[in-house]
């Protein structure tokens, strides 16, 4: 063979979307591989990131295997006679957990699987998904010291219980926040942000502050515990994701243990009882 016909370019797949726009495998997969990593990042199972992906590359004229892991996503995009593919991998996006960028990139797979929302259309409205502003911080942190204080209250906690737990969880909560903001571990921020929580809701016990000084201890550190990566994990190995799964179940249970570990020293500070 000649060095020319060496250097000539082969032809390009090309998928056939539903909206009837065309467009080369390359486009489709970087656009899948970028709506994976942020849709993973944003708190989705691996079902659900397989589901959105599987639906869309179907409406997009073309097949997709993926591979997730914990932090990586590796995926295939082919046609569907198996004459081209292109393969790409991607680092999963580190974020906090966003039910509204997970919401409406669900909603933007279903915008296209119903042909609604052309290729195109698609990438410009990702790209406005992926750059929403975040919910006001003093609006979470409000939510989450009533939210931790009523759980205070579900827990038969009486009213002094009830505000202890509402300023310590604020404390610990605004504390988390400057921590993250700062890109300390996260390990270490829960450590932290439990310990001082705890001191905190030490108070009611330390001053003689109501009669169920024990529910506000106890409760002072609820909103650090992992629920969604937990839940994420059962789900996972529900769908047969055991790599992820385990990788979240660990994740989880380490946060897990470094709130126990702040809250222990809280309490020994404190000198409260255990037990």
């Amino acid at each position: 063979m000649r060095i020319d016909q060496q250097l000539t370019p082969q032809p390009v797949g090309i998928c056939q979307c539903s909206c009837g726009e065309s467009h080369s495998l390359k486009e489709v997969c970087m656009f899948l591989s970028e709506y994976s990593a942020w849709l993973l990042g944003s708190g989705a199972t691996c079902i659900r990131l397989e589901r959105n992906i599987k639906r869309m590359a179907q409406a997009m004229g073309c097949e997709v295997v993926m591979t997730i892991l914990p932090r990586h996503i590796h995926l295939t995009v082919c046609l569907p006679d198996r004459s081209d593919s292109y393969t790409y991998i991607i680092a999963t996006h580190s974020m906090p957990i966003s039910f509204n960028i997970n919401t409406r990139l669900s909603r933007l797979s279903w915008g296209i699987a119903d042909g609604k929302i052309s290729f195109t259309e698609a990438k410009e409205k990702f790209d406005e998904i992926i750059k929403t502003p975040p919910t006001d911080r003093y609006l979470v942190l409000l939510l989450a010291s009533c939210a931790n204080a009523s759980f205070c209250r579900l827990f038969t906690g009486d009213w002094q219980a009830v505000a202890i737990v509402f300023l310590s969880t604020m404390a610990g909560f605004y504390l988390k926040q400057i921590l993250c903001e700062h890109k300390v571990d996260v390990r270490l921020v829960f450590i932290i942000c439990a310990f001082v929580s705890s001191v905190l809701g030490s108070t009611a016990a330390l001053f003689g502050f109501g009669a169920t000084p024990e529910i506000a201890v106890g409760t002072s550190v609820l909103y650090l515990v992992p629920g969604i990566p937990f839940l994420n994990s059962f789900s996972d190995m529900l769908a047969g994701h055991y790599i992820c799964a385990f990788s979240r179940c660990m994740h989880a249970i380490i946060l897990t243990c470094c709130l126990s570990l702040g809250l222990c020293v809280g309490m020994l500070l404190m000198n409260i009882s255990m037990f």
